[in-house]
């Protein structure tokens, strides 16, 4: 497995500090996120999920603690729309450039309007997945937000 991907590049161009961990990624895992949370040893809220999805039919990505759900309701309000809905997984992996378990908020082939669960703000360093399933990234909320050029909200 290569260490190195479009969002670690990302990372380092922008010269953020951060960590790569891999882990033995379980493709039949029902909750990737809390397997790769249970695998690496940290806490599941530590460890944030990449979600694709749309609001008004346009694309948004969203990032929350792995052990919660996303409310479409409040995503749409987020972003001032009337509706949201998750993104269909092929959609998703032709948006980002990334294969479902391996989805990053960071290195995406197209930029999309980005916002963080502002539970994120909450930790110290946060894991979220580094381009390639079984690889996750250690960054620090602040500096994750600066470079996604990210919104935070509450959306859980």
């Amino acid at each position: 497995m290569s260490k190195t991907t479009r969002a670690t590049q990302a990372l380092a161009r922008a010269g953020i500090p951060h960590t790569v961990h891999a882990y033995a990624y379980d493709p039949d895992a029902p909750r990737i996120g809390l397997q790769a949370a249970e695998a690496m040893g940290v806490s599941p809220g530590e460890v944030f999920k990449t979600l694709m999805a749309t609001v008004d039919g346009k694309p948004v990505c969203v990032l929350v603690p792995s052990d919660r759900e996303v409310s479409l309701k409040t995503l749409a309000a987020a972003f001032k729309a009337k509706s949201a809905a998750m993104m269909r997984p092929a959609d998703a992996e032709r948006l980002t450039g990334y294969h479902v378990g391996g989805i990053s908020p960071l290195g995406q082939k197209r930029a999309v309007p980005t916002l963080v669960d502002t539970a994120a703000l909450g930790h110290p360093e946060i894991f979220v997945n580094g381009g390639q399933r079984g690889l996750q990234l250690r960054v620090k909320p602040a500096d994750l937000v600066r470079v996604l050029q990210a919104r935070t909200e509450a959306v859980t």
